[in-house]
């Protein structure tokens, strides 16, 4: 049984995704700043930015916490979430983390909104989301903070299917006429050290690209075991890392970071992938239907290649960086590095007293904008095409067929339940063996 079909759906190709992103981007700089109205700075108790903080698991409360130790005059004013446990848990650690500026926590049992529809009503309450629940519930969540007006920092990936891509960049064309800032948390565009190497690439001390090569592998990750009482949907809202429609598979969820660097560098997202994965280890069925490993191909316009590995292997060697070949020389990304064609060190960023913390540079610079009235930031477009690619290698690897963005980006997959409730059927259920269908090249189809 294929845990993905092809549709037919008409959308944007590439060329003319890519030609948008570049042209909103561009936009920000002409963009006049935010009416004296809707400017925080100086206002007092009265100008206060209030957070709402939709998804209450690890990295929502750690994006929450960064949003709080800001300078600026903030506070969080709603929590969302499907389980009131996870809310609880989150409401006392953010507090904890916040020590002596715990006081910024002003949640009342009113404002704690728990169910698949509570991100609504939280949101109502903010200027500021926090969207940081399972990535494939982001499309419906950003829409939504996007028709109420509010800024927005979502986690990456930000959906998990083309359908759902699609959805995000509607909802970031409007964000963009109502100038709302977004920022999407693929951390290494806020990264001292990436910055700067980056500003050395466009300066041309490596010439121009002809090959790129990204990694994320590591060891095993979290299992959430199977308790009696669960349905299989709060099994599996629990589980979400092994499903599909919640995750999107590692490649979409951890690898996105890499590939957003290669394209950020190459200036452009690949036009076909083609690769192989599978489940070597993994192959339990507390791992629902996800591979533990992928190795792709990613080809852009020009005849440039992404070379791509991602893996989850306990005991294995790991190894999370990029690596960006030129005419001229490379850049080390992990060690800040940048060498000439014979090897010898041309640049050299020292970490130790400039290396920032990204993820709080994320946010950061958001609420400096916000407060002050700014457009600055635009994040959705970038953090569209970077789930699109990473979306585009998990239909390479699952079905072996070489994959073009554009068909791709037309099938409208879409992987999600026609009913969000713990009494409603998800999209994929076990067999009479407890184990889930997942993908197998050659059998499972794609548009080509």
């Amino acid at each position: 049984m294929d845990t993905e079909k092809s549709q037919e759906f008409h959308v944007q190709g590439r060329r003319d995704f890519v030609k948008q992103s570049s042209m909103i981007a561009g936009s920000l700089l002409a963009m006049p700043i935010l009416s004296k109205a809707a400017s925080f700075e100086g206002s007092g108790n009265a100008g206060v930015i209030k957070i709402a903080l939709i998804g209450c698991g690890g990295r929502g409360t750690g994006a929450a916490t960064q949003a709080l130790k800001t300078k600026e005059n903030v506070q969080l004013v709603a929590m969302a979430d499907a389980f009131p446990d996870r809310l609880k848990d989150s409401y006392d650690n953010i507090k904890e983390a916040l020590g002596d500026k715990a006081d910024r926590v002003a949640v009342p049992e009113k404002n704690k909104f728990i169910g698949f529809d509570a991100y609504k009503e939280a949101i109502a309450l903010a200027d500021v989301v926090i969207l940081a629940t399972p990535p494939g519930f982001r499309p419906i969540h950003f829409e939504e903070a996007v028709k109420q007006g509010k800024h927005i920092f979502m986690e990456k990936p930000v959906a998990t299917d083309p359908a759902g891509v699609k959805r995000v960049l509607e909802a970031a064309a409007v964000a963009n006429t109502k100038k709302l800032n977004v920022v999407v948390g693929l951390q290494r565009r806020y990264q001292n050290s990436y910055r700067e190497l980056y500003k050395r690439f466009q300066d041309g001390i490596i010439g121009d690209i002809t090959s790129i090569q990204v990694w994320w592998n590591q060891g095993d990750l979290w299992v959430k075991p199977r308790k009696p009482e669960y349905t299989e949907m709060e099994y599996q809202m629990r589980n979400w890392y092994y499903f599909n429609w919640l995750c999107g598979d590692h490649i979409v969820e951890q690898h996105i970071h890499n590939i957003d660097v290669g394209n950020w560098f190459k200036n452009d997202t690949p036009a076909t992938a083609s690769g192989m994965g599978g489940r070597a280890v993994r192959t339990g069925k507390e791992y629902g239907e996800i591979y533990d490993h992928h190795y792709v191909e990613y080809r852009y316009a020009d005849g440039v290649v992404m070379n791509s590995q991602c893996r989850h292997w306990k005991a294995a060697a790991s190894k999370v960086d990029e690596e960006i070949v030129g005419t001229k020389g490379r850049i080390y990304c992990d060690r800040a590095q940048i060498v000439d064609a014979k090897g010898k060190v041309i640049y050299q960023f020292e970490k130790k007293g400039n290396e920032n913390n990204p993820y709080q540079t994320e946010h950061d610079e958001l609420f400096a904008a916000i407060a002050k009235g700014e457009y600055k930031y635009s994040d959705a477009l970038r953090g569209a095409q970077a789930t699109m690619s990473a979306i585009l290698g998990r239909m390479a690897t699952y079905s072996g067929q070489v994959i073009h963005w554009d068909k791709a980006l037309d099938s409208g997959l879409d992987l999600h339940p026609k009913t969000y409730a713990f009494d409603a059927a998800p999209p994929i259920v076990p067999g009479a063996d407890g184990l889930y269908p997942y993908a197998k090249p050659g059998i499972t189809k794609y548009v080509g």
